[in-house]
């Protein structure tokens, strides 16, 4: 598909991508080839990380960009190239249902991908922690964030109908996990994105804690 995107802009976040990309890799967030990170360009296509590509050695060369329906964009005047991530369109189903999401981040850190398997319920619930409030939206301890968490799919058009029913049933929340894989959350900018995943990343640590102690 051909369209018109501002090359700055596209510039702005393929620097945005791979520094983060190097601060994910770095936390053990993101290890080797693992995960996938986005930013939206507009309204129809968002910049993202090519498939198969380490996340601490990211470069320009390695962030192509993609329509909302998870399909690579050619600009007139921009070649670039890779291919998409397999799990593009759990990155576009979020920029399609709210158009004030502006960035996406995947990650696989062991916390998370631990946490997934251990939890038997389909939602975790955090309620009583101060750390909820870097939320978006979140003003007390006293709330209570539900995660949910889905069953790892190869089937990514039919995992993203998962997410998107739950979404429409339960609400959009903040994040949610993927069983034996990984987290998933959004922000309005890139730095309100990481600043939720900093915050899961603590928050999700304490309940696995918690497992531990009750067990």
């Amino acid at each position: 598909m051909t369209q018109v995107y501002d090359i700055n802009q596209f510039n702005q976040a393929t620097d945005d991508l791979c520094r983060y990309g190097k601060i994910l890799y770095d936390r053990d967030w993101s290890p080797a080839t693992s995960s996938n990170y986005s930013i939206r360009l507009n309204a129809d296509c968002c910049a993202l990380t090519s498939s198969g590509k380490h996340k601490g050695e990211l470069n320009a060369d390695d962030i192509l960009v993609v329509d909302l329906s998870g399909q690579p964009v050619i600009h007139p005047q921009h070649k670039i190239s890779g291919k998409p991530s397999a799990e593009t369109l759990l990155h576009t189903q979020l920029y399609q249902r709210d158009k004030t999401i502006g960035a996406v981040l995947h990650t696989h850190s062991p916390t998370c991908v631990v946490l997934s398997q251990l939890w038997r319920d389909d939602v975790l619930s955090l309620t009583g922690w101060e750390l909820q409030k870097a939320f978006a939206g979140e003003t007390s301890h006293k709330g209570t964030i539900h995660i949910p968490l889905f069953t790892n799919d190869q089937n990514i058009e039919r995992l993203a109908g998962q997410v998107e029913q739950r979404m429409q049933q339960h609400g959009q929340g903040h994040a949610y996990l993927i069983r034996g894989h990984g987290v998933y959350t959004w922000g309005k900018d890139i730095q309100e994105c990481f600043r939720h995943l900093e915050a899961l990343e603590h928050l999700l640590g304490y309940q696995l804690q918690l497992l531990k102690i009750n067990n």
